[in-house]
């Protein structure tokens, strides 16, 4: 690889000068930083500013999907930048990240593996680039930093010492906050196994009360002189409020419990039977019925009623639709709407489900973000754990979940999932329909339009 000369080389002190600078200013940034993005953020500008370059980025590998994704980005497209990703096989990124050698590209018209259509999208020109590698302390890669667009001249080897240090400071900052958060995690693990437990204690009263209660009612109405004009309703409605207090006690400790899992990496295997999701909806817009309400948010069925029953974990699925409507309830603007679809797709033998929120939408960091390991949560102490526990719902019965956003106009989260999950018995012929309450049937035609 050729390297141009400058028309003034730096003499070796004024190099180590410059090397000595770079450190001391991005000891000095990771020092004064707690949020590891603030950290990361500071330690590329410092780069920007010691080797003149007009801009630089962070990538962070995801192994999930196999891509590197700009998590960092410093520049004039960083707003267009940020979020997006590459495959992990592809570009001088990718190969940085591959060997963990970097690399100086003085011309990266001049080398194939350039991603001449990231340029192509953002309508930004690079010129010149220096790829590093960003390692763990055991030599595993976690991703690369590039500075792009030297101001004065091109980057050059010169260049790469100072940015050699600056990548290793970066990757350090990135591990500590790593393990930082693992740590953190297993703290709150340990903590929702007490909780659970506690609150498993506290609701067994409960439980035990609404069993108690029940029987007694049914005595009390019968005692009632039966020309008592609404006798049969009230019946009815106080019936409805202890399965309601039953049902919800139990999915406490379900929600419970599934937090756990998640952030202990868990995953408990589903216990498959016959499930029909417009039964499971039902049941969480009952749940949620009021907070929308207050809310001025109407909760709407679509579709749902012509699904085929599938196999399913109808606890554990409850769990998945309460978060995903619990969670867009509080972005949606009065008179605005939740709608729950439902379609079939015969050729797949799978249904898709999706939540349609006409709330504020996501920025594509943030959308891009879900479902990974750096979630990111808008809300006030919000962690990302919901939609984590979503796509572990989904993933166990074999199924996909994505999302759409666009900021202003909405989300729509979109499930497919099985009719017949991997690991699951087939049901005989006979049992392809569940029998509905009577509560699910008089209500599921009202709530479509909405509530």
């Amino acid at each position: 690889m050729a390297v141009r000369p400058s028309a003034r080389r730096p003499t070796h002190t004024s190099r180590l000068a410059r090397e000595l600078e770079a450190a001391r200013r991005i000891s000095q940034a990771l020092s004064q930083h707690v949020q590891v993005d603030a950290m990361v953020e500071r330690a590329i500008r410092t780069a920007l500013e010691v080797v003149g370059a007009e801009a630089a980025s962070v990538l962070l590998a995801d192994p999930g999907s196999k891509q590197l994704v700009f998590r960092h980005v410093i520049g004039a497209k960083a707003t267009q930048l940020r979020g997006m990703a590459i495959p992990w096989d592809r570009g001088i990124a990718s190969a940085v990240f591959a060997s963990g050698v970097p690399q100086v590209s003085q011309d990266v018209r001049q080398d194939r593996r350039h991603l001449a259509q990231v340029d192509a999208v953002t309508g930004y020109k690079t010129r010149d680039m220096i790829t590093l590698p960003l390692k763990q302390w055991e030599g595993k890669p976690i991703g690369v930093l590039q500075v792009l667009n030297k101001k004065r001249g091109r980057l050059g080897k010169e260049d790469l010492s100072i940015l050699t240090i600056i990548s290793a400071l970066t990757a350090a900052a990135i591990e500590q906050a790593r393990l930082f958060e693992e740590t953190k995690l297993a703290e709150v693990g340990r903590l929702l196994g007490d909780i659970g437990h506690d609150i498993g204690n506290l609701l067994t009263p409960v439980t035990c009360g609404v069993g108690m209660l029940g029987p007694k009612l049914d005595e009390f109405f019968d005692g009632l002189p039966d020309a008592m004009a609404d006798k049969e309703e009230t019946r009815q409605l106080c019936r409805e409020v202890l399965d309601l207090l039953r049902r919800n006690a139990r999915r406490i400790q379900d929600q419970v419990r599934e937090m756990a899992d998640c952030v202990k990496g868990l995953s408990a295997p589903p216990q498959f039977a016959p499930c029909q999701v417009a039964t499971v909806v039902q049941q969480v817009f009952d749940t949620l019925r009021l907070v929308a309400e207050e809310k001025g948010v109407s909760l709407r069925g679509e579709g749902l009623d012509g699904l085929p029953t599938i196999q399913a974990d109808e606890r554990r699925l409850y769990v998945a639709f309460y978060n995903l409507v619990n969670n867009a309830i509080p972005e949606v603007p009065p008179d605005g709407s939740i709608t729950v679809r439902g379609n079939r797709e015969p050729r797949a033998e799978s249904v898709l489900v999706s939540v349609i929120d006409t709330g504020r939408g996501m920025p594509p960091e943030v959308r891009d973000s879900l479902f990974t390991s750096r979630a990111i949560s808008r809300k006030v102490g919000g962690t990302g754990l919901g939609t984590k526990i979503v796509k572990d719902v989904v993933e166990a019965h074999g199924g996909r979940v994505t999302v759409e956003s666009q900021e202003g106009v909405g989300t729509s989260f979109h499930l497919r999932l099985p009719v017949h999950p991997p690991g699951a018995r087939r049901a005989p012929p006979n049992s392809r329909k569940l029998p509905r309450s009577r509560r699910a049937s008089r209500r599921g035609s009202s709530r479509s339009a909405g509530l």
